[in-house]
């Protein structure tokens, strides 16, 4: 199953965006709707990591942060709008494992949630990804959809990896290209035709009709 990341976000539109952002990179994602009971909803959704603003209705961030250390040791990473140093001091103090600062950027973030979540649950095993129901296991080349599951060959597990970490994006030919081998030049362009016909039978053959999408002179999108 996939890593649960619990947001505690009261801008909607970053909270929207934070959503996006952890669900389009495979993990289980859910959002604080009610600040008045944060903490009953953070225990219902039993996650493995909290993201969390300071500045929130009712109950600081600061306030969460000791109230959920008083019983769960699950990683805190603070994002928020305060940036002085003691705002920082105060997050760690208080049992936070890292702190970024409004405008975030996406990619440090993700390698900070990555990293957290490696060293918290080093028996968890491999890393999954996870998009519209489908579950793809890079590292033992496994693909999962409502019970179903297919091999994949290394080059199939590569192309789908790539498509997975991209998910809604249209992906060019040349990409998927250069995901596979490291010099395109040396490579038949028919041959990812060949991959990704080969992809969508195994697709097909557990339900998954139509997952790939092909945009015509552009690339694949799931």
């Amino acid at each position: 199953m996939p890593y649960k990341i619990f947001v505690v976000e009261d801008d909607p539109v970053i909270q929207a965006q934070l959503l996006t952002l952890l669900t389009g990179s495979g993990y289980q994602a859910a959002a604080v709707t009610d600040f008045s009971a944060v903490v009953p909803q953070i225990e219902a959704f039993a996650p493995h990591l909290l993201l969390l603003d300071i500045g929130l209705p009712g109950a600081s961030g600061f306030e969460l942060c000791a109230q959920i250390r008083s019983f769960s040791q699950i990683p805190i990473v603070f994002v928020t709008s305060s940036n002085t140093d003691l705002d920082e001091l105060n997050s760690i103090l208080l049992g936070g494992d890292a702190f970024l600062t409004k405008p975030y950027n996406p990619a440090i973030l993700m390698a900070k949630i990555a990293a957290l979540l490696r060293r918290a649950y080093p028996a968890a095993g491999e890393d999954i990804l996870c998009w519209k129901g489908a579950v793809l296991h890079p590292e033992s080349g496994k693909l999962e959809y409502q019970g179903r599951a297919v091999e994949l060959t290394k080059n199939e597990q590569k192309i789908l990896c790539y498509l997975f970490r991209h998910p809604g994006s249209i992906c060019p030919r040349a990409d998927l290209i250069d995901a596979l081998w490291d010099d395109q030049l040396y490579i038949d362009d028919n041959a990812l035709s060949v991959h990704m016909s080969r992809i969508r039978e195994k697709l097909s053959s557990i339900g998954l009709e139509g997952f790939i999408q092909t945009k015509h002179r552009q690339g694949y999108r799931i």
